[in-house]
């Protein structure tokens, strides 16, 4: 059973996605959701499903501290989802191709520092993109530049706000997001 450690920062609707997927998965089980921020409501859903939640800062995610927890648990995968801090380089050489995130853009475009949620859909309503989706892709050590895993697009032409495109997305983040991270694991296992 492989052992998979989520990062998130808010609401945790995809780590729930991956919890419940992987309850009725014999492949592998989330452990642990660790959180930058100790009111993200991802902490309620850790709790909900009896999993551990570990809250640190931006301090400790650097300077080893949240390396040392994620030794003592050793995950066959990290997962960003929703998780809004760079992540360390040290963790990913600790962890080589078992660090990936989920971005709500089809990368290359509009990613980078500062592209997050609400600003990543605004600027490609802003741009007039005909259609958006998800990547799928390893953490390296620059925001969205990892190699791709995975991508969908959705044609967002109907669209006429941002919470109308970040709709649709996650609608993607759901369904997809899972689905690739088992295959991963079975790929890898």
């Amino acid at each position: 059973m492989q052992k998979i450690v989520l990062f998130a920062s808010g609401n945790g609707s995809n780590a729930e996605k991956i919890i419940l997927h992987f309850k009725k998965s014999s492949l592998g089980n989330v452990v642990a959701i660790f959180t930058n921020n100790p009111h993200a409501k991802v902490l309620e859903k850790a709790k909900h499903h009896d999993i551990q939640g570990v809250v640190f800062n931006k301090v400790e995610l650097n300077d080893g501290t949240v390396l040392e927890k994620l030794d003592e648990i050793q995950p066959n995968l990290i997962v960003l989802a929703g998780f809004l801090l760079k992540f360390p380089e040290e963790i990913i050489n600790f962890y080589p191709r078992r660090v990936i995130n989920i971005h709500p853009a089809l990368l290359p475009n509009y990613g980078g520092k500062g592209m997050y949620g609400m600003h990543v859909h605004k600027a490609v309503l802003d741009n007039k993109e005909i259609e958006t989706g998800i990547t799928i892709h390893y953490v390296n050590g620059n925001y969205d530049e990892g190699e791709f895993i995975f991508q969908k697009s959705v044609n967002i032409e109907d669209c006429i706000t941002p919470e109308d495109v970040a709709k649709k997305v996650q609608e993607l983040e759901h369904q997809y997001f899972p689905e690739v991270i088992e295959k991963f694991i079975s790929n890898n296992s």
